[in-house]
């Protein structure tokens, strides 16, 4: 057995250090052993139950008695929790109305604003512009014979998409993802005082942009999210401009975040699978069950914690008392062999596809259509204009956890 990890079958208790290389860059073997020992295990290194099965995490992901807030319904006292510190209040403004964290009604209420932007039929309207942006990016690195294709290619492509949905700049793309990444940062394990403060400062940065936009549109509306996101209402209800900033900022953070690591993590099983690329993208159809896969086998998104919003007594005899966190391992779920022949196989053509690395429930990815646009047409065309496509490194993982992509994917042709 790895030394990366310990697992205690008779206790069901299973320590894995997060922030250990041997950990990080392949989580699976981890995923394995619970999975053949005790699909729902107690994490010691965070202090909570979490559940692996493909059939645990879809139902846990849907059930209504666990939720993304607390606070509530139980205060800081009863829970145990620290006070916020002030050192990151800025970040902290920045969740608040987050959609990732709000329960119903609230949740309902912003998310029936911004929904309408990112149903299928809408996005769809933007492949057209997804596959010329596309085509430009490699026009930029083509005669080169070979690119660090993140910051080349899986970068841009959803940023800019993102930012002028939003109605922001393309130019200011990557100084969003930069103010992203050093947020992101903060959901790594034992962050740093030095990653709070830096999150914090990136934090301030992004939301005095977004003040500025919102006053800008304010003076000059459009016909952009920012906008609609200012003027509509929803039971005679708008936003609050507090309420727009953290929605922009969720939206900008979250509508590359996964799709880059997705991109990077996909194009790295495709090329050492050794698959032929012209069968795996041969049409729509197929192009649809390879991004499907990729999602599955590797995904972007690791794990997502839940708290009880009541006392719980599940199926599986665990029981949790209101206020307690339980992990659903998306990953892990998406590899369950209970659910997937051959679970650890990178296979676009199975017949027993399926994934959750959207989430599920009032949770479930707003921005699933357009990722998946963004994935099928960014992946297709690239192997369509560089069919030579190859590895020219190993590609390592970054030392983030629940966000599961890589540091580099330098290729050649």
């Amino acid at each position: 057995m790895t030394t990366a990890f310990r697992l205690t079958p008779e206790t069901r208790h299973a320590e894995a250090k997060p922030r250990e290389a041997a950990f990080y860059r392949d989580p699976y073997a981890f995923y394995d052993a619970v999975h053949a020992t005790s699909p729902a295990f107690f994490w010691e290194n965070y202090g909570h139950w979490c559940f692996a099965g493909f059939k645990d995490v879809s139902a846990l992901l849907r059930d209504k008695r666990f939720g993304r807030q607390i606070l509530h319904l139980m205060s800081r006292e009863e829970l145990g929790m620290p006070e916020p510190k002030a050192h990151t209040a800025a970040f902290d403004l920045t969740e608040k109305y987050s959609l990732l964290t709000l329960e119903p009604p609230s949740h309902t209420r912003l998310r029936a604003l911004v929904n309408r932007a990112f149903v299928s039929r809408n996005v769809e309207q933007l492949r057209p512009r997804i596959e010329r942006l596309a085509n430009e990016l490699i026009d930029g690195f083509e005669a080169d014979g070979g690119t660090e294709l993140l910051r080349s290619y899986a970068v841009p492509i959803p940023a800019i998409v993102i930012a002028e949905m939003i109605g922001l700049p393309a130019d200011m793309a990557m100084q969003l993802v930069d103010w992203s990444n050093r947020m992101v940062a903060m959901y790594m394990h034992g962050v740093s005082h030095e990653t709070e403060l830096d999150a914090n400062q990136a934090s301030i940065e992004f939301m005095d942009y977004v003040r500025a936009m919102i006053a800008e549109r304010r003076r000059q509306p459009r016909e952009d999210l920012l906008t609609h996101m200012l003027t509509s209402e929803v039971d005679g209800e708008k936003l609050t401009e507090e309420e727009v900033i953290s929605t922009t900022i969720l939206l900008l953070n979250a509508g590359h975040e996964a799709t880059v690591h997705t991109t990077g993590n996909t194009l790295k099983s495709i090329l050492e699978s050794g698959l032929d690329h012209q069968a795996i993208f041969a049409d729509e159809k197929q192009t649809e069950a390879t991004v499907e896969e990729g999602l599955r086998f590797d995904a972007p998104l690791h794990m997502f914690t839940r708290y009880a919003l009541q006392d719980v007594t599940l199926d599986n005899g665990l029981s949790f008392k209101q206020g307690e966190t339980i992990g659903l391992m998306l990953a892990a779920a998406n590899r369950d062999p209970s659910r997937f022949a051959h679970a650890n196989t990178f296979d676009p053509f199975r017949t027993d596809g399926a994934n959750v690395s959207f989430g599920a429930g009032i949770h479930f990815c707003i921005g699933a259509p357009l990722a998946r646009i963004e994935l099928q047409v960014s992946m297709k065309t690239l192997f369509d204009r560089l069919p030579g496509l190859r590895l020219a490194t190993e590609p390592q993982y970054k030392n983030i956890y629940h966000f599961h992509g890589l540091e580099r994917l330098e290729v050649e042709w």
